[in-house]
C-alpha cells in the first residue's frame, strides 16, 4: 500500500522534477522548485507523541526516545518535533500521551505562529485527523496521542486565509497533513526555506490533504535513518514518531 501511495505521489511530482519515491518511511521529493523530506505513517503503525519520559522529565531529544524504546525492543523509524513549547519544554497547547492529557487545550488568544488562528490539533486514534482547535474542543475525538499547534496550513481544502502568495518571510518549516480517509499521515520538513503559502501548497496540491497543521520553523528537526538524518540541537518539546521493532 505504501508503495502505491508513493508511486502516485511520484507521478504527480514528476512534472516538477520530483524524485521517484521508494517503499520506505521517508524520502526526498521536489515540488515547485523546493525540496522536502516526506515521511509517511499509516493507520495501524505505532505512531506516538513523546513528551514525558519514564523519569518524569521531557524526552527532549530523539536519542532519549530511542533509549526508552529500547526496553520495548523497538526503535524510531522516523520522528520530528511536533509543536511549540515553553522554555522549560512544557507544551504550549494540548498534548495527549498514551491516553493521558499532559497539557490542556488552548482555545483563547495567544501570540506568535501558534496564535495565528485558526490553529489545530493532530490526533492519533484508530485513524488520524487534523482538527481546527475550537471544533476539537466542542466535540473531542478519541485520541491516544495528540498535539496542538498552529497555524493550520490547510483547512477543508483551502489554504489558511492569512497566507500571502507574495510573502517574503522564509524559514525551514515542518508539519503534518492527513489523507481524506484518515488512514495516512504525512510528516514534512522543508529542505529549503519556504513561505507559509509555499509550504501549505505542498500539502494541498501535492499531497491532496484536506487538512494540515504547522508544527514549527526555527527549531524544525528530523530523525530519518532512511535519509541519513539524526538532527541535534536545543532540547525539544513534543516529538512525534513511528516506533518499529529493532
Amino acid at each position: 500500500m505504501r508503495a502505491k501511495v508513493f508511486a502516485a505521489l511520484a507521478a504527480f511530482l514528476a512534472p516538477w522534477g520530483g524524485a521517484a519515491l521508494a517503499d520506505t518511511g521517508c524520502e526526498m521529493v521536489a515540488f515547485e522548485g523546493r525540496d522536502y523530506a516526506l515521511c509517511e505513517a499509516r493507520a495501524g503503525d505505532d505512531l506516538r507523541v513523546f513528551q514525558t519520559a519514564p523519569d518524569g522529565r521531557p524526552f527532549g531529544s530523539f536519542s532519549r526516545v530511542n533509549a526508552a524504546l529500547r526496553d520495548e525492543g523497538k526503535v524510531l523509524a522516523f520522528a520530528m518535533n511536533a509543536g511549540m513549547y515553553h522554555p522549560d519544554r512544557r507544551p504550549v497547547g494540548l498534548t495527549i500521551q498514551d491516553g493521558a492529557e499532559i497539557a490542556p487545550i488552548v482555545t483563547g488568544a495567544s501570540s506568535g505562529n501558534f496564535g495565528l488562528l485558526p490553529n489545530g490539533v493532530f490526533c492519533v486514534g484508530d485513524t488520524f485527523s487534523v482538527v481546527e482547535t475550537r471544533a476539537f474542543a466542542a466535540d473531542p475525538p478519541a485520541c491516544r496521542f495528540a498535539t496542538q499547534s498552529g497555524p493550520m496550513l490547510v483547512i477543508d481544502g483551502a489554504l489558511h486565509p492569512r497566507f500571502l502568495a507574495d510573502a517574503t518571510s522564509r524559514h525551514i518549516r515542518n508539519g503534518v497533513g492527513v489523507s481524506a480517509d484518515g488512514r495516512t499521515a504525512w510528516f514534512v520538513l522543508s529542505a529549503d526555506r519556504v513561505t507559509f503559502h509555499e509550504f501549505g501548497r505542498f500539502f494541498r496540491d501535492a499531497l491532496k490533504t484536506p487538512n494540515a497543521l504547522y508544527f514549527d520553523g526555527s527549531i524544525s528537526r528530523l530523525h530519518a535513518p532512511d535519509l541519513g538524518r539524526d538532527d541535534i540541537g536545543f532540547p525539544l518539546g513534543p516529538i512525534v514518531g513511528v516506533a518499529v521493532p529493532r
